[in-house]
């Protein structure tokens, strides 16, 4: 596996919907490169932080601008 195609999985993989042989793939190439193996970390910490935030809390029109990033993202 390549880091462009870790990158398209990471999502399947925190959600834990990858097939065995991709997950085993997956887990190889994280222990191979330390790139990977960080943003995989910080994407964890940022789902984590943002996990916590209230979407209530956020402004209305700061909601729809970060929606709006991330809903062609993929």
């Amino acid at each position: 596996m390549d880091c462009i195609r870790l990158v398209e999985l990471v999502t399947d993989y925190l959600d834990g919907v990858l097939d065995l042989d991709t997950r085993a793939r997956f887990d190889r190439h994280l222990g191979e490169c330390e790139g990977c193996h960080n943003y995989l970390q910080q994407l964890r910490s940022t789902v984590g932080v943002l996990g916590k935030v209230d979407s209530g809390q956020l402004d209305p029109a700061f909601r729809e601008r970060l929606l709006a990033a991330f809903r062609d993202w993929r």
